[in-house]
């Protein structure tokens, strides 16, 4: 950046204020008043670069430039950190195509997707430093799957609806796709992608690097069960799943393609994979059918765990299920070994529940019906308490209770829909609140209290990206409501309404001017930030 100058513009000569001038001589920056361009960089895009400073020293007899060289940091969120692919500092033209390169071309560029890595980012994996040699690599989030030969395929559509094989499974990343792909009966056989073959015949890395052998294990994938799907969309689960079914032409049918591939990979939780299983669904086509239509889907299962079903990932779903748990009684363990035991009490249809209203509306004859608080939904539901003068207060109340709760209340709300039960700061606490100031088992000496309204108030906030905010769960409190006994005269009967209720509350802070607590970034990336990617 030293020897670069934007303001030098006459050939061998001065130019005025240009303190960055090769021409100019001491006695000439003596005369500037300023310096035109008072910092010198490189790409500016660079997250840190070397920069020339000049300024003029006005109290110098005579005055005097001054150039100093610093190291400037780039403040913005978007820079580059190093220029790695050297072809893009400068625009190079495309190759024409001709005659004798159409081919190659084609089959470069041809597909729906392509790599333009240059050869030149071959890093020459096969000769690893000593310190490389004595590292042990274990999975992260997001990092594709790899195998022997590459990467574990999960295909899926790209710029069309036809399956692009390129896509690689992300560790951790659950993932469920659907793609179009040509078939001819003639030549199913050769087709690769529709032959359960090109799914299994590649073994995933472990990943782990022994020190002593400089050797990856590898772990492969079985065949977990295999369905037959007849052309009216009938499947059949096979019994055996230990056979290998190739595609084979039989009577202007092509038997044992491919439709759906279902992995499912078990890890432990230092990121080794340790089984990978793959469940197939097998079709045939016939000479009309073109194309068919592919699913292919994966997730993953941390080993000795029990799968749940998740309520989002990471924030809530509209619709689904809450999340919750409670502590297991008569643990003498500390707290963070009780929340590892909510796994063991966690119910995949949702334990926190609330009392569902039934045909009848007898409140007596409603106990144990129960239906899952769905996360975004405000829902209201109730029945009809009938008391007679044989009515005790005591029993009625513990009663109404156990009906408004339920036998096993939980304590604890999963924050996001994918909580795990070992995560501690995941876990909110169920706050319970009495519109009276003494609890329903206790009374005074001339009068009790009956619970009539069982309320509940789920506070959730936007959490993350402002682009992709996640629902996030902050706040849960049941509130119970009671209201005085009063004794039902001999030969007479009472109606009491008995309501249960949930209410979702956003309390996401607005992002209003000023408010500090939501910082934003109003940027745009120029149009070529990124040139020669897109």
């Amino acid at each position: 950046v030293s020897r670069l100058c934007v303001c030098d513009l006459l050939v061998a000569q001065c130019d005025v204020n240009c303190c960055c001038d090769p021409d100019c001589t001491a006695a000439e920056f003596s005369l500037f008043t300023t310096c035109s361009v008072p910092v010198v960089t490189g790409d500016s895009r660079l997250c840190r670069q070397k920069a020339a400073v000049y300024s003029l020293d006005v109290e110098a007899n005579p005055p005097e430039r001054i150039f100093k060289l610093i190291d400037q940091v780039n403040p913005s969120v978007f820079c580059i950190h190093a220029t790695n692919y050297k072809q893009a500092l400068s625009f190079s033209s495309p190759e024409m195509p001709t005659s004798e390169n159409f081919d190659q071309l084609l089959k470069q560029f041809g597909s729906a997707s392509f790599s333009a890595e240059p050869e030149s980012w071959d890093m020459n994996t096969d000769d690893p430093t000593p310190s490389d040699a004595n590292e042990t690599y274990r999975y992260e989030y997001g990092v594709p799957v790899q195998t022997v030969d590459g990467f574990l395929r999960l295909p899926s559509p790209v710029v069309s609806s036809w399956c692009s094989d390129t896509n690689p499974a992300g560790f951790l990343v659950n993932q469920a796709t659907k793609c179009t792909r040509l078939v001819s009966v003639e030549t199913c056989d050769k087709i690769e992608a529709v032959s359960m073959l090109f799914y299994i015949n590649s073994s995933i890395l472990a990943v782990m690097l022994r020190n002593d052998m400089n050797l990856f294990f590898q772990v492969n994938i079985t065949v977990q069960s295999i369905a037959v799907q007849s052309l009216n969309g009938m499947q059949t689960l096979l019994n055996g799943s230990d056979v290998l079914r190739l595609p084979v032409v039989l009577d202007e049918l092509c038997m044992n393609i491919v439709l759906g591939v279902s992995y499912h990979i078990t890890y432990t939780d230092a990121g080794e994979i340790i089984e990978a299983a793959a469940a197939f669904v097998l079709g045939a086509v016939n000479k009309e059918t073109p194309s068919i239509q592919q699913s292919f889907d994966i997730s993953f299962t941390q080993v000795n765990t029990e799968p749940v079903p998740l309520s989002g990932n990471p924030g809530y779903v509209v619709g689904l299920p809450v999340r919750a748990g409670f502590w297991p009684q008569g643990y003498p363990f500390p707290m963070e070994i009780l929340f590892a035991a909510l796994a063991l009490n966690t119910n995949k249809y949702g334990q926190l529940t609330i009392l569902q209203s039934t045909s009848n509306q007898d409140c007596l004859a409603a106990q144990g019906a129960r239906t899952p608080i769905l996360f975004g939904y405000n829902m209201i539901s109730g029945c009809q308490l009938r008391i007679t003068a044989a009515t005790k207060c005591q029993p009625l109340a513990q009663t109404l209770q156990d009906l408004l709760k339920g036998q096993s209340f939980p304590e604890y709300v999963a924050s996001f829909g994918n909580s795990q039960a070992q995560d501690v700061l995941d876990w909110v606490p169920i706050t319970h609140l009495h519109t009276s100031e003494q609890r329903i088992y206790n009374t005074f000496q001339s009068s009790c209290q009956i619970p009539v309204s069982f309320e509940i108030e789920v506070k959730w906030t936007k959490y993350g990206s402002l682009v992709n905010p996640q629902a996030r769960i902050v706040n849960v409190t049941a509130t119970i409501s009671t209201s005085p006994w009063k004794q039902v005269p001999s030969g007479r009967e009472r109606t009491i309404p008995v309501t249960s209720s949930v209410v979702f509350t956003d309390v996401s802070s607005p992002a209003e001017p000023g408010y500090k607590a939501w910082p934003t970034i109003n940027l745009k990336l120029p149009s070529d930030f990124f040139f020669p990617f897109v």
